[in-house]
């Protein structure tokens, strides 16, 4: 999806126009992919823009940081405070958000230890990533060639540039198929994610999730949607799925924060009855709560004014 600027990024502490965030070609995140970020969404609430669970995002990148012995130069609430100046410059009523630590210019080589450590936070108009009928109509899945890294490979756990290649190369291998997003197995042949969003199936009349074990991000929205589902009498569990599970879902879908909460309608053209009945009951009460229309959830929302 094509990028729409907004008025200002911040850089190391300060807000800059859009056109001038610039980093040397040198950078040395750039050569070797070892910076980490987040995908964070502000949405339209009655009390003006609210950013959808900011506090945990912020924190899960100084998580990726640590796992990556990179010294993050700001706290989890500059960072968080730093997010919300960005969108209320922005002037949006909702948004997608990117913030990313890098290791910046001036030192070149495999090591990260003598490097500098730079933060960006940009954020622009996005819709929802598979597509505005994604919950309705669905997405076709495509089993990846691709194998999710293993632990010892890349951590999955951080969500690191780095990592993103895998993903990528799944996707694009889906599109040019025809197909709408990839699923992903691990080195042992078990269901881990998709490129870029948690994986929910339903067997037995309950979902189940793949775990961190199984090679899948520990997703926020996955966290909130196993919450939501709960409160409305759902049962959902972490738990390994084989690829035949997912051959039998009674219903699926996939949830990311760009993603949001997405139905599945095929894997491997295989057929899944969709959008189905227990997934819809959750997307509605996903789309309450990240607008802060749910007072169960409303810790949730972090009004950015």
């Amino acid at each position: 999806m094509p990028i729409t600027p907004t008025e200002s990024i911040w850089m190391n502490g300060e807000l800059v126009a859009w056109e001038d965030a610039k980093i040397h070609v040198l950078t040395h995140t750039l050569h070797y992919g070892t910076g980490v970020f987040e995908g964070v969404r502000a949405y339209e609430t009655a009390q003006g823009p609210a950013v959808f669970r900011l506090t945990d995002h912020i924190e899960r990148l100084h998580a990726s940081a640590r796992i990556l012995m990179m010294d993050l130069p700001y706290s989890v609430e500059e960072l968080v405070q730093a997010t919300k100046d960005v969108v209320a410059a922005s002037g949006l009523p909702s948004c997608y958000i990117r913030p990313i630590a890098y290791y910046g210019y001036g030192e070149m080589g495999l090591s990260t230890l003598p490097c500098t450590v730079d933060v960006a936070i940009a954020c622009w108009p996005w819709g929802a990533y598979l597509g505005d009928d994604a919950l309705t109509t669905g997405v076709r899945l495509k089993t990846s060639s691709w194998t999710r890294l293993d632990h010892n490979t890349m951590p999955p756990a951080a969500k690191t540039t780095g990592n993103y290649v895998n993903s990528t190369l799944a996707k694009v291998e889906a599109l040019k198929a025809g197909y709408d997003e990839a699923l992903m197995l691990n080195p042992q042949g078990m269901v881990s994610e998709c490129t870029g969003e948690n994986v929910f199936v339903a067997r037995g009349g309950r979902f189940l999730s793949p775990p961190l074990s199984a090679g899948a991000l520990e997703g926020i929205t996955q966290d909130s949607v196993m919450t939501i589902a709960k409160d409305l009498g759902i049962e959902c569990v972490l738990s390994d799925l084989a690829r035949s599970d997912v051959y039998l879902a009674e219903e699926m879908f996939l949830c990311g924060t760009a993603a949001e909460v997405s139905a599945v309608n095929s894997v491997d053209d295989r057929p899944i009855p969709c959008p189905g009945p227990m997934t819809t009951a959750i997307a509605t009460e996903y789309h309450k709560a990240i607008r802060g229309e749910t007072d169960r959830y409303k810790d949730w929302v972090e009004h950015v004014r």
